[in-house]
């Protein structure tokens, strides 16, 4: 048996932590520094010396030999160069341990060698690293010993932000402004700050570290190029929050501890729908923190699935033909005072700043659903949303039975007067007790779907980083606030304003409503005929950066110049040019140097006792035999003739200097010719004898953790 864990004495023992800094700082500087924590004041430089002091003191004590700014580029993964605390050795040779305020608070880091789409030129070098005190500092701990992590965020030697931490914050003080002004208008005048919170979930797949490194595909591209179905896949729905298996547990036990040692309130894990596929769950908490807490999420499972001797694929469609992972992007906005905004209470209908909430966000979700849409747009989630897994890439808004129908009191009428109660579910059996339900049902296939007292936002990849997601969130939303407080701060008649404009934007929004099976094509037709957009593909959601609408939206809020969102869309084009050509050469190379030659030595043989048994019995029917080796024969060939044009496409490709341009030959040519290829190839593992093929099968891969 495991030695006990107790959760309370573990929990953020590896966090700078406020029970840290209330315990090591002076009074007077904890107090400044809490206030700019909590309150969002700026930064006093004077006590930068005193906090990077005890930042390093605590580290030290904590075996600590390095410090790392830690920041979050526009590659999708976090970045990091670590410095050891010595000093320069004294007269007699002795060295002492020290971290600076000026160390702490500014850091460098090459701006050019990170993807800046043309912000920065090769030859200019300089970007910056900066101290967010609102993230606290944490210790890593792994085979380089202890590393003192300091969250930052990253902007270039111009200022512009070359990360994905700089315009979150820049959002988050958005809509605290104007969240604010919501609340003042209907008398909450005790609210200082709204921050917007945010609860991410992971979905993960764990594959034996053995067979992995048996598949380049897994290695180069973290998804499986070839590989056909095994007997079964998830049809029998048996491994959703079935049993964990006992290899598994161990790696969820470990992982848990890692992250609450980490101050990540780890909360729900269990069994996802497909086979080897698993998620985890936090606890909800201000929404910087929760980006740089999934994005420790994510690292941690790759490192304790490494020690486990297991592969953590987070790849968005890792295995086709069963279930795919993305992330449900929990996002609500709550004061400092702890009212949450997405609260409807028991009677929603009598709730006017609910309603005028909601109806602020269907109108930021209707005007900027390519934003939204564009916002979890990666390379792998092109092959997860809409298979019938996902929600489809058409956005639209689940509210559930309650509140649709008090909006169309509303819109009906003008007047809302009731609100539909849950009822009590009774199950018939005299030992279970009877409860009451919510008044709502759930819909697995909307992308944005309100729940009791928030918004999930159901697309986001499972690779990727959630900080896009949710600065479009916060940046349309506060328009939506703004110009809704801009109208009733300017009324002489506050009630019939806001019952006016709660009618007003609902009836003109209603189009974005919708409870059905968003998997229908039924539904695809309705949204055309609803004038929703459809953005099927990464590629064709690009653009929607770049509007005049979208610099509008974005400069009017600080939250991205019109040079930051050019340089976006940028490395989006170059991101999925260099994602789908990887897997076209990495496809290539399996293909020429894995499968052909182990299908030529499965047909080798196969024809050389075709002949055998011929010559020994000539009067033997064989026709099945011959049939099966002209059946190879034939397959060997379309993969030649798909690895010939994948090749020819890769030198086309190459010369394709117009990042726009190779992105798009890329989704129309270059996967195309990919799938041509892996179909014969797939036909061919299910023929071809199990000790002849070069690498393990989907079966071996998704069953057998």
């Amino acid at each position: 048996m495991s030695e006990a864990i107790h959760v309370a004495e573990i929990f953020g023992e590896n966090v700078f932590d406020d029970a840290v800094m209330r315990e090591r700082l002076p009074k007077s500087v904890y107090k400044k520094l809490k206030q700019t924590i909590e309150d969002g004041s700026e930064l006093d430089p004077s006590i930068a010396d005193v906090v990077a002091h005890a930042m390093k003191d605590w580290a030290v004590d904590n075996g600590a030999t390095h410090y790392t700014h830690w920041f979050q580029p526009l590659t999708g993964v976090t970045a990091e160069k670590h410095d050891s605390f010595i000093t320069s050795p004294d007269a007699a040779g002795r060295v002492l341990m020290d971290l600076s305020g000026k160390e702490l608070i500014k850091g460098e880091a090459d701006g050019s060698s990170f993807p800046s789409g043309g912000l920065r030129a090769t030859f200019e070098a300089r970007g910056y690293t900066t101290w967010d005190c609102t993230s606290p500092a944490f210790l890593k701990k792994d085979a380089l010993g202890v590393t003192l992590c300091i969250p930052t965020a990253f902007c270039s030697y111009g200022g512009e932000a070359l990360d994905k931490k700089t315009p979150l914050l820049r959002s988050m003080e958005a809509i605290d402004k104007q969240a604010v002004r919501i609340f003042h208008l209907f008398g909450n005048t005790a609210v200082k700050r709204v921050i917007p919170s945010v609860g991410p979930e992971q979905e993960y797949f764990l594959v034996d570290r053995e067979k992995y490194l048996q598949r380049k595909d897994l290695i180069y591209t973290g998804r499986t190029l070839f590989g056909a179905m095994p007997p079964k896949g998830q049809e029998m729905d048996d491994h959703y929050y079935g049993v964990i298996r006992e290899r598994v547990g161990a790696f969820m036990k470990e992982l848990n501890e890692e992250l609450w040692k980490l101050g990540v309130a780890a909360k729900t894990q269990h069994n996802e729908v497909a086979p080897a596929q698993h998620e985890l769950a936090a606890i909800y908490t201000k929404a910087n923190l929760a980006v740089d807490h999934n994005q420790i999420v994510m690292e941690t499972m790759k490192k304790v699935a490494s020690r486990r001797g297991l592969a953590c694929l987070l790849h968005e469609k890792p295995f086709q033909g069963v279930n795919g992972s993305g992330k449900h992007n929990n996002w609500s906005l709550t004061s400092d005072t702890g009212i949450n905004m997405l609260e409807p209470g028991v009677t929603p209908h009598e709730n006017i700043q609910f309603l005028l909430v909601l109806a602020c966000i269907m109108k930021a979700v209707d005007v900027h659903a390519d934003l939204l849409r564009q916002s979890a747009a990666v390379p792998g989630n092109d092959y997860r949303l809409g298979a019938q897994e996902a929600p489809p890439a058409i956005i639209s808004i689940f509210v559930g039975e309650q509140i649709e129908d008090v909006i169309d009191q509303l819109c009906s009428t003008g007047s809302a007067t009731h609100s539909k109660m849950g009822g009590t579910l009774r199950t018939g059996v005299t030992t279970l007790p009877d409860f009451d339900k919510d008044a709502t049902d759930r819909n697995r296939t909307s992308p944005f779907a309100f729940t009791n007292n928030k918004f999930e936002f159901r697309m986001v990849g499972s690779s990727d980083s959630i900080s896009s997601a949710n600065v479009v969130l916060n940046t349309i939303v506060a328009e939506a606030f703004k110009e809704a407080a801009d109208i009733l701060e300017a009324s002489d008649d506050f009630p019939t304003a806001v019952h006016d404009l709660i009618k007003k934007l609902l009836s003109e929004h209603r189009r974005i409503i919708f409870n059905g099976n968003g998997y229908t094509e039924e539904w695809v037709q309705e949204a055309e005929r609803r004038g929703l957009p459809n953005l099927k593909c990464m590629v064709d959601s690009i653009p929607s950066l770049v509007t005049e609408k979208a610099v509008k939206l974005f400069g009017d809020f600080g939250v991205y110049t019109r040079s930051e969102l050019y340089a976006r869309a940028e490395i989006e084009y170059e991101t999925y040019a260099k994602s789908v050509l990887v897997e076209a050469r990495t496809m290539s190379d399996m293909a020429g140097k894995q499968i052909i030659p182990a299908v030529i030595r499965y047909s080798g043989d196969l024809a050389r006792s075709l002949n055998e048994v011929r010559t020994a019995c000539p009067e033997a029917d064989m026709s099945v035999q011959t049939e099966l080796v002209l059946e190879v024969s034939s397959l060997l060939a379309a993969m030649k003739n798909a690895m010939e044009e994948i090749r020819k496409d890769l030198e086309k490709a190459g010369t394709m200097s117009n990042m726009k341009e190779r992105a798009h030959f890329c989704y129309d040519e270059m996967v195309p010719a990919m799938n041509r290829l892996r179909e014969p190839a797939d036909r061919l593992e299910m023929i071809v004898d199990k000790e002849y093929w070069p690498f393990p099968s989907y079966g071996d891969m998704i069953f057998e953790v």
